[in-house]
């Protein structure tokens, strides 16, 4: 009644007797206003009437309500079985959603309340380890005010002896005569020799370096990982060691490399990176002739240095400004690594163990056919003889120089 279209039509209720049915008014055609609704056009799904048979719907089957109603009612029966189904289905997925949705609730409480949890246990780990971090620093500043205090007096007394000396022998050069200062002159000089051959630090007994890594992890406080950790450790050159096979050795135009351990006073590694290393790969005689090596700073104290040398080299290595271990040392460069141009193998004369069927070889040598001795029965290479599949090739050039070292060194 709302609609334009719809708004003069007619709406009654359906009733569900069929006395009631029959007694309603027969529905009459839109098209003929005089004939009652009485057939019914299945391909267009529509009640007609017998005019309508007889015009448009004259080549489709239509038959009396009465003979379709049963199909058509079951059909619809069907469909109202289906529908009934899914608002089964419906309900019980909203049954299911209001389930979960009180699931989600209570786990969403219970995750909030380890959470709490948890926060409050890291919170207190944090706290713990502040104050740890805290009790380290004040023993550290205690500890380095304590050596300064112990230096600090015998400075100061050595200073005071040189200044009483110094204003002494002063005193005597310009006021005393000639016979005073001959007559005191083997005291003075004794005294200041001692004076001067006293062996005194000239830096500190103790830096300031003490800083905060809020990224170092620090293990672990009431179960839980912490981070930050105070560093006061100084590298000491003189303790810092190389290790690895290249370190005096290498192999022309090959990638080499060695490892730098830095130490401090204590040796004791330093635990992280950062200090000023400096390594210098120089030629011998070419002072325009250097490799530049790769320093790989491990953060815990450790330095990965590669280089690839071609010629002849000598090896720097410093920290903060100062030698390490070792530094500066000869670097032997070998030859490329020589490969074998032979077969490893062992030949049919060798599997025979020597046999005399087998014959004499070149060389005179019963069992191999390459002249190598001491080969029958076991794999070598054929070119050199090498027993060792990985080793190098002692085959060298057809020149005087292969008979001399492979080995050459530089002399620092």
């Amino acid at each position: 009644r709302r609609q334009k279209k719809t708004a003069s039509h007619a709406v009654t209720e359906l009733e569900n007797t069929e006395g009631c049915s029959q007694a309603r008014k027969p529905l009459l055609c839109p098209s003929h206003p005089t004939e009652e609704l009485r057939l019914f056009c299945e391909p267009c799904d529509q009640l007609v009437c017998r005019d309508c048979v007889l015009g448009r719907h004259h080549q489709q089957p239509c038959d009396f309500t009465g003979n379709v109603i049963h199909k058509q009612g079951d059909t619809l029966r069907e469909l109202l079985r289906n529908t009934q189904q899914h608002m089964d289905t419906l309900e019980g997925v909203l049954s299911q959603v209001d389930d979960v949705g009180s699931a989600v609730r209570s786990r969403a409480e219970a995750v909030a309340a380890e959470i709490c949890l948890f926060a409050r246990g890291y919170v207190k780990a944090i706290e713990e380890h502040r104050d740890q971090l805290l009790k380290q620093l004040e023993i550290l500043k205690v500890q380095k005010e304590n050596l300064l205090h112990l230096q600090k007096p015998q400075l100061q007394q050595l200073l005071l002896d040189m200044r009483t000396g110094v204003e002494f022998t002063e005193h005597l050069l310009m006021n005393g005569s000639d016979v005073d200062i001959l007559v005191t002159k083997g005291v003075v000089s004794s005294r200041l020799m001692k004076l001067n051959n006293i062996a005194y630090s000239t830096h500190p007994s103790v830096d300031d370096r003490i800083q905060f890594s809020p990224h170092k992890r620090a293990g672990q406080c009431c179960g839980c990982e912490v981070f930050g950790a105070i560093l006061y450790k100084v590298v000491d050159p003189a303790r810092c060691t190389l290790h690895g096979e290249d370190v005096h050795s290498a192999h022309q135009n090959q990638l080499s490399g060695f490892t730098l351990l830095c130490e401090d006073t204590m040796g004791e590694g330093m635990g992280w990176g950062g200090d000023a290393v400096r390594v210098t790969i120089t030629h011998k005689d070419k002072r325009d002739c250097a490799v530049k090596p790769t320093v790989c700073d491990n953060g815990d104290g450790t330095y990965c240095i590669s280089y690839s040398p071609e010629e002849l080299y000598a090896v720097c290595i410093c920290v903060k400004g100062q030698h390490v271990q070792g530094s500066p040392f000869t670097l032997v460069v070998k030859h490329k690594f020589r490969e074998h141009q032979g077969v490893f193998h062992c030949c049919a004369f060798c599997s025979s163990g020597g046999q005399k069927a087998a014959g004499t070889m070149p060389g005179g040598y019963q069992g191999c056919g390459h002249g190598h001795k001491g080969h029958p029965g076991c794999h070598h290479w054929s070119c050199c003889g090498q027993v060792k599949e990985s080793s190098e090739c002692l085959c060298g050039p057809p020149s005087d120089t292969s008979q001399r070292s492979l080995l050459r060194t530089v002399a620092l």
